[in-house]
């Protein structure tokens, strides 16, 4: 049997995150990254994830561009997430997270360099977790729904700035843990996640988005009679196509972005925290649109 797996893994939309105009955050990225705590053993968790995100390059195809060519300057944006997960039987898991975000948004729109701040609860993500593919519950199937909960009318925001989307989307997403020595001290996971808008306002649709990553990680090592230490290395990447409607920039959304994520992940019995840095290594962005080059990611669960 595996032992029970608590990665918080960053899959790369908003690490690759923030790219658009205004920014069209793929923060699916994140997500899938709470999605990476799977579920192996019996019980509950809730945990709390911070997640950082400052876009302030100007980007445009696969390199930087002058920041003169957009008129939004810089995103930034801390990402608060409560979630929760409890194994109903031996196959069957749900999750629930709930967003909080504190937004920075920098304008030079229409010709006056202006800074908003705003902050509010952003939208519910509701998950079934389907385990009972294998014997040792190593293969999974993730499913569920992002509803439009979140603000989506601030007036200071774009449409593709705001914090909440305004749109139900379909989640689905699989994963995979496997061992990568005889000893299981070194073992590998691979996951992915679709995020599909099927319900939209009609002034604007967010660009359906793929998040995946694929990661490597150590048994730990002991430090003390209750702490072990626990490293980990992942690949994230992440693609996401065009926002439409009549307030969706077509031109200036849509990207395709890889990151590079070392992590570590420290167990207290029940307790355990996580967290890792992203360094973005490929950016291919339509338009102009601002990138954050490095993500951080910490949080802290317990497990019942």
């Amino acid at each position: 049997m595996m032992r029970r797996i608590h990665l918080t893994l960053a899959l790369a939309a908003c690490a690759a995150p923030g790219l658009a105009a205004a920014c069209a955050c793929g923060c699916g990225v994140f997500d899938v990254a709470t999605s990476g705590m799977f579920p192996t053993g019996s019980g509950g968790m809730v945990f709390l994830e911070q997640d950082f995100m400052d876009q302030n390059q100007n980007w445009s195809g696969t390199s930087s561009a002058p920041a003169s060519a957009n008129t939004d300057q810089r995103i930034r944006t801390n990402f608060w997430t409560l979630g929760g997960q409890y194994l109903l039987d031996r196959s069957f898991a749900v999750q629930v997270e709930l967003p909080y975000w504190q937004r920075l948004f920098v304008t030079t729109e229409p010709g006056v360099r202006s800074s908003f701040s705003h902050e509010a609860v952003g939208d519910l993500r509701l998950k079934g977790i389907y385990t009972g593919l294998s014997e040792n519950l190593a293969t999974g199937i993730v499913f569920g729904v992002k509803l439009p909960s979140g603000d989506s009318s601030y007036a200071n925001f774009d449409a593709d700035t705001q914090i909440g989307t305004g749109s139900t989307d379909l989640l689905l997403g699989v994963y995979q843990l496997g061992a990568l020595s005889a000893d299981n001290r070194w073992s590998w996971f691979a996951s992915a996640q679709w995020e599909q808008p099927v319900a939209h306002q009609a002034s604007y649709r967010p660009g359906a988005e793929l998040d995946a990553v694929l990661g490597v990680y150590h048994a730990g090592f002991g430090l003390g009679r209750s702490l072990r230490l626990v490293p980990l290395l992942q690949l994230e990447g992440t693609y996401r196509g065009h926002d439409g409607g009549p307030l969706g920039d077509t031109v200036n959304s849509g990207y395709t972005r890889a990151f590079i994520t070392p992590g570590i992940e420290l167990d207290a019995g029940r307790a355990r925290f996580y967290a890792d840095v992203s360094q973005a290594l490929y950016s291919n962005a339509a338009g102009n649109q601002l990138v954050a080059r490095t993500l951080f990611k910490v949080s802290v669960s317990v497990r019942f």
